[in-house]
């Protein structure tokens, strides 16, 4: 396995064409055939589908192509360091399911170190997503929960793909809504309060199973629920349509500004915040330096 095949696996991933991607490496399409065909030899398992209408990743293709970036990328960093002199940036790559501090966190890391050396990306998706983009090295980290309910599916799913869940701390559940919500001055809320009201939850696609939910007790009985792509959506729908979602209670109103309020819901229910990373993998300082400052939270849950 050589520097270079690894250079044109990604190349072919992102041109979905060995033409193209053969072009693209001023090679000749031929070589570049051969050299695929020799590097899947070696490593025992086809990396791309071959169809008429092009190639594509098979799921082992998917989890190679992240190490493969991931040597090339620190690679770059070492010729750039060390022999070249070319002040090469590192990256630090980010996934969450749609949780407000964790940006905050975020910001905080970006702000100490700056982006004169570093390059930052960030995605706040859905559960799944969160779990492929770390298994497949396009995230360090990824920031989501586990609980009593989806714990053991959870578990067994990390273990699958080959990662480890870290908690960070313990949270209750609490109803997230705007401050003009006629139940937003209560001190405590039951689920038999929300009924009238409708549940906002984030939308997990094609898997939208209850072990994949962002919300707590998401097998409960809702009258109305309405799904959204996005936090900002959500947020408009709280103000518009008097919706809730439940969360961790930890409110952060440099982002979300002051118009919403987080009520504790009746339940003894609780939620492990914490965060996924590659089984047997050393941290980043920059990764390391997030999980600070996502611990730094412990001290915002509401009691």
């Amino acid at each position: 396995m050589t520097l270079n095949q690894l250079k044109y696996v990604i190349a072919l991933s992102e041109e979905n064409s060995i033409n193209e991607a053969a072009k693209k490496l001023f090679i000749s399409q031929p070589a570049l055939t051969a050299a695929l065909k020799s590097l899947e030899e070696e490593v025992g398992f086809d990396i791309f589908l071959r169809t008429k209408s092009g190639i594509s990743l098979t799921v082992k293709g998917s989890e190679f192509l992240g190490y493969a970036k991931s040597v090339i990328e620190q690679y770059d960093i070492l010729e750039g360091k060390f022999v070249s002199g070319a002040n090469v940036k590192h990256t630090f790559q980010v996934s969450m399911q749609h949780y407000t501090f964790a940006v905050n966190a975020f910001v905080e890391v970006i702000r100490q170190y700056g982006m004169d050396e570093y390059e930052f990306e960030i995605h706040e998706t859905k559960t799944h997503e969160v779990i492929e983009n770390v298994r497949n090295q396009r995230s360090e980290i990824g920031v989501l929960y586990i609980n009593d309910f989806n714990r053991t599916v959870m578990t067994k799913i990390f273990s699958e793909a080959g990662l480890e869940f870290m908690p960070l701390f313990e949270c209750g559940i609490y109803v997230y809504m705007s401050k003009n919500n006629p139940l937003a001055k209560k001190k405590l809320i039951s689920l038999e309060d929300l009924d009238e009201y409708p549940c906002l939850v984030f939308a997990q696609g094609e898997y939208n199973s209850f072990y994949y939910a962002e919300e707590v007790l998401s097998t409960y009985d809702y009258k109305r629920i309405v799904r959204a792509n996005d936090r900002a959506t959500l947020l408009n729908l709280m103000v518009g349509i008097n919706g809730y979602t439940l969360c961790s209670g930890i409110i952060c109103e440099d982002l979300n500004g002051t118009d919403y309020c987080a009520v504790k819901l009746d339940t003894k229910e609780t939620m492990t915040i914490g965060y996924i990373s590659r089984k047997s993998s050393v941290l980043s300082e920059l990764a390391e330096k997030y999980v600070a400052e996502l611990s730094k939270y412990k001290e915002n849950v509401l009691s």
